[in-house]
């Protein structure tokens, strides 16, 4: 058992030795046969002993970032915002002077009276895309009659009546042998309800029809042939005055001839708004007041009397305890120093709308006045 146990350490003693004398032949190179790759299984990496604290590499500073803000990529070109519409452009004087006015026709919808000397309709006509009320005073007999446009003042419209308080007015211009129209102006009903900032609506509803008259009274056949485009005259009372006001630094053709100016509202729209807040409890005026200066300046008529060259009448009462007397006052004075032509009367002890005598005279003198004119 010993001796075999030993013969493996004999054999291989003796194959080395025999590899040992080969090797000391010589080898020719090209005898050789290449390599065979023959691929060797990895085994994990040991891990090589931790270094003891004096064979540790001094570690080296760890650089400080700074965090870079990430990079943005570009955006599509963004189309620029539409601007905002100025909600004050087309009102001032300049916009409602450069617009065109007209179209359609006036039209008779009833007969309301018949009189010895006129007799009175119902009407309608076309303003703005809107259909306007009113009435209208046609002397009976004769042809090319002045014109007179009657323009009420402010009235509650849920308390407004076509025949309202102007309607004596209106009846004493169709005795003196005028063709008068008596528009309701929008939103006052049966009229239909449209924009009305400054009140500006009702000066269009008059221009569109003074444009309506110019052009029906050429028809020989229409309801309004016998009127006179070329002799047309302008009443206002209160709202109604400055109504007229704003009409006449629009549109200054001399076939308008002559204006009357009742207790007339300021030319100055800040002035009459304020005071519109006041009567209406600050529920009307806030857009016509947040209006910048420059722009009330442009809207407001009183900036604009030079345009005016029809002759104006101007009639106040000092006991008004509705519209300041001191408004008339002030356009008598620019009117004057403008060399326009212009009269003004004062009268006492009458209310804002006159009673008795003093509105006798009243009527006297418009009636005069448009005759001289």
């Amino acid at each position: 058992m010993k001796l075999w146990g030993k013969r493996p350490s004999f054999t291989l003693l003796f194959s080395c030795l025999w590899l040992v004398a080969c090797a000391s032949q010589p080898v020719n190179p090209a005898d050789l046969q290449p390599p065979t790759f023959v691929p060797q299984p990895q085994s994990e990496p040991v891990p090589s002993p931790l270094p003891t604290e004096t064979q540790r590499p001094t570690p080296l500073p760890v650089p400080t970032h700074t965090p870079q803000p990430a990079s943005i990529p570009p955006t599509a070109t963004l189309a620029p915002p539409t601007p905002t519409p100025d909600p004050y452009a087309d009102l001032t004087i300049d916009a409602l002077t450069a617009r065109s006015y007209g179209g359609g026709e006036l039209d008779i919808i009833d007969t309301l009276e018949e009189g010895e000397t006129f007799t009175r309709y119902l009407i309608t006509y076309p303003s703005d895309g809107l259909t306007v009320y009113g009435f209208m005073n046609v002397p009976n007999e004769g042809d090319d009659f002045p014109v007179a446009l009657v323009l009420h003042g402010y009235i509650n419209p849920d308390e407004y009546d076509t025949l309202a308080y102007t309607q004596r007015y209106a009846d004493a211009l169709a005795e003196a042998g005028y063709f008068v129209i008596h528009p309701n102006f929008r939103n006052y009903p049966p009229s239909d309800e449209g924009p009305n900032p400054y009140r500006i609506g009702y000066a269009i509803d008059v221009l569109n029809l003074i444009a309506i008259i110019r052009e029906q009274s050429q028809d020989p056949f229409g309801y309004l042939r016998r009127a006179d485009e070329d002799r047309i005259h302008l009443w206002g009372h209160s709202m109604g005055g400055g109504v007229t006001l704003r009409v006449l630094t629009v549109n200054n053709e001399p076939y308008l001839r002559a204006a009357v100016l009742y207790g007339s509202m300021s030319g100055d729209e800040r002035k009459n708004f304020e005071q519109i807040r006041i009567w209406s409890g600050g529920e009307n005026g806030p857009f016509e007041l947040a209006a910048s200066n420059q722009k009330l300046d442009a809207i407001s008529p009183i900036n604009f009397l030079d345009r005016i060259n029809t002759p104006i009448s101007i009639h106040h009462s000092e006991a008004d305890g509705t519209v300041p007397i001191a408004w008339s006052n002030d356009l008598c004075e620019r009117l004057r120093a403008l060399n326009k032509p212009v009269e003004c009367f004062t009268y006492y002890y009458t209310p804002h709308t006159f009673r008795g005598q003093a509105d006798e005279l009243f009527i006297e003198r418009v009636t005069r006045f448009f005759n001289n004119h």
